[in-house]
């Protein structure tokens, strides 16, 4: 890959609440991805009638992104383990007490269990033994954003690794890696990664190559490395390009179907 720019010249760095807060202004992988399954729910959800909770699986693995990627120090400032010890039990109190709920708020960063936290130390663990993930994590930026006119939309992306001698990598964890593959077509993560790379090549002028890295939250916290193949990132580029053309009709009629208007026929076992 010939690099045209440096990725300092295009990439921003930005606490996630701000990125999270312009995604109201800026088309992103995910809020497309739900208007591709139901145009309704990326309505309503654009409207604030319909939350986004985060989950203890969505809080873990942002904890290990932030450990695997952008380090120790970063991992530590971020995050807080562990609670505060009830005196007359000895015990760490529990997360749904007062007590608890208090010391998180004295901390003001998100909290992790002991068991969290030695599960994040080992899947860090896991993508630290193999070779081909840590040569692509060697060099690069974590957590770069890019934002930018994309197909008509403003669009954002948020880049979990990129460097031009390893392209982009998105790192991601799973329960058995046996069955990564059929997840990854499951949650579309190639329309995903197909959307990250267009808005690189809007910014720089090149076409990254692509690499997904998975490690599983379980023993043995096996890690493996994917390099998606150019035809496949092309075929979603133009079902999210498709995606993107239904969208801007959609909010010049003001119109947003679920996508089941239609009458279905149910004809195999």
């Amino acid at each position: 890959m010939i690099a045209t720019a440096q990725p300092d010249d295009f990439l921003l760095t930005e606490p996630d609440p701000v990125y999270r807060q312009k995604a109201a202004q800026n088309l992103s992988s995910h809020a497309l991805a739900e208007f591709r399954k139901c145009p309704l729910l990326y309505r309503k959800r654009q409207l604030g009638l319909v939350s986004e909770l985060e989950s203890s699986a969505f809080l873990l693995g942002r904890a290990a992104h932030c450990l695997i990627l952008e380090g120790r120090d970063i991992y530590d400032a971020g995050f807080a383990i562990g609670g505060p010890i009830n005196e007359r039990t000895g015990k760490p109190y529990g997360r749904d007490t007062k007590a608890f709920s208090q010391w998180a708020d004295e901390l003001g960063k998100p909290v992790l269990s002991f068991d969290q936290a030695a599960l994040i130390e080992a899947m860090a663990g896991g993508v630290a033994d193999h070779p081909f993930a840590r040569s692509l994590l060697a060099t690069g930026q974590a957590e770069g954003v890019v934002r930018l006119p994309y197909a008509g939309h403003a669009c954002q992306g948020r880049f979990d690794w990129f460097s031009f001698e390893s392209g982009l990598v998105d790192l991601k964890t799973c329960d058995d890696l046996t069955w990564f593959e059929n997840d990854a077509r499951r949650f579309g993560y190639a329309y995903q990664i197909a959307f990250y790379r267009a808005l690189i090549r809007e910014a720089c002028g090149e076409t990254p190559p692509v690499h997904i890295i998975a490690v599983e939250k379980r023993e043995p916290y096996r890690c493996g490395v994917w390099r998606i193949a150019d035809e496949i990132l092309d075929q979603a580029e133009r079902e999210n390009l498709a995606a993107m053309r239904r969208l801007e009709q959609c909010q010049k009629t003001d119109t947003w179907p679920t996508g089941y208007e239609d009458l279905r026929t149910f004809d195999y076992l």
